[in-house]
């Protein structure tokens, strides 16, 4: 091996040659070539991959307090377990308030409408605020979803459990068929499978009077029709008469409500039997619009007290749930009982329960949703008890 290979002054040294092994250390003020010399630690005791820290030094913070950033880099999270997610757990409180003081929120762009409308999904809200403590570590947030949770148990839960008593002195069959609805056998073999004894449609424009009278054909060979909403029964109809619900600024041609008696027996009174078609709640640049549909509910309420009848039925699209403040009017002459959520609209995802079937002197002893016909409403089918039964 000659000097003119290896060890002069600029010449890189090959690495890796197994004929020759750095000494232990450089001669003395020299280096190898042009690459200073810097002694390598030892390696770690075996089995261990770190070497322990040194006296004096430091501990990490815990993995509870940091989160990986960059590749490589770890920041301390901000705040504690407690003082992290204070807004999460402030939105929790606000929806427990919401679930338990509903029928103090202020009527003022239409809050306490929407609230209403969205009642049962409040809980979905608190359990997507709960994600999101957990993913923040947060257990001021964590255990304020408990808040909601009761409460949310305490308006539905009885609403869920609750085991109806059908009775079937008057089957009522209550739809908004909608008005581009095509499918009129398909929609009245929904309806007529419920085996009513009255049907109850809104929407029902001129061309469809005609349509819907033929499709029933014998099974409802009774029928009174006012505007766009009409009655249909297996007993005899009298004394139909239109109700005028027309909020200011809806047309003479506005009619959506009328009145009929059904008689079920030449040896009864008959039933007073309403159907109405409320006008919809609009969203709007000051918020939800409902002054329309309160003036219409108004209305309503006026006819209603108004009248003696032995027993009264008032089926409908009221566009409101009966969680509503503002139909309050109408809820304290006629009710209906609270089994179950009742969602009817939209009929592809059903959200709110809007669509009615109330009673004064009878009794309303079950309400349940149909199948979906070629309406953006599910039809709903009422069992109601009638007094002299």
């Amino acid at each position: 091996m000659s000097d003119h290979q290896y060890g002069r002054p600029g010449q890189p040294e090959p690495h890796g040659d197994p004929r020759r092994a750095p000494p232990s250390a450089p001669p003395s003020g020299g280096t190898y070539d042009t690459v200073p010399y810097v002694e390598r630690a030892a390696p770690p005791p075996s089995g261990d991959t770190v070497p322990y820290p040194d006296p004096g030094t430091t501990p990490p913070p815990p993995f509870d307090d940091v989160f990986q950033g960059e590749p490589g880099v770890k920041r301390r999270r901000r705040g504690t377990v407690w003082s992290r997610g204070l807004l999460l757990a402030a939105a929790q409180l606000v929806l427990a308030a919401a679930l338990l003081f509903r029928d103090q929120l202020p009527g003022a762009l239409g809050l306490a409408s929407l609230v209403a409308s969205i009642l049962p999904w409040l809980g979905a809200l608190a359990a997507l605020l709960l994600l999101l403590g957990l993913a923040r570590r947060s257990a001021t947030a964590t255990l304020a979803f408990l808040l909601p949770a009761a409460a949310w148990g305490w308006v539905l839960w009885p609403r869920l459990t609750a085991e109806p008593v059908p009775r079937d002195d008057l089957i009522v069959v209550q739809h908004n068929v909608s008005d581009d609805n095509r499918d009129i056998a398909g929609t009245v073999g929904v309806l007529l499978a419920a085996r009513p004894h009255v049907v109850v449609l809104e929407e029902v424009t001129s061309p469809l009077v005609e349509q819907y009278t033929r499709a029933f054909g014998d099974a409802l060979p009774h029928r009174e029709v006012h505007g766009t909403v009409g009655v249909w029964s297996v007993h005899p109809l009298r004394d139909a008469q239109e109700v005028d619900l027309r909020p200011d600024g809806a047309g003479p041609g506005w009619n959506r409500g009328m009145r009929v008696t059904v008689v079920p027996d030449d040896d009864t009174p008959g039933v007073a039997v309403y159907a109405v078609h409320l006008p919809s709640m609009r969203l709007g640049p000051t918020g939800l619009d409902v002054a329309a549909r309160n003036q219409s509910v108004g209305l309503l309420a006026e006819v209603l007290s108004a009248d003696e009848s032995d027993a009264v039925v008032v089926a409908g699209d009221l566009n409101a749930t009966l969680d509503d403040p503002a139909l309050e009017p109408v809820t304290a002459l006629v009710s209906e009982p609270r089994h179950g959520l009742g969602f009817t609209f939209p009929a592809a995802f059903p959200m709110v329960p809007i669509d009615h079937v109330l009673a004064r002197g009878a009794a309303v002893t079950e309400v349940r949703t149909l199948p979906r016909t070629g309406s953006d409403h599910l039809p709903v089918v009422a069992s109601v008890d009638l007094p002299w039964s």
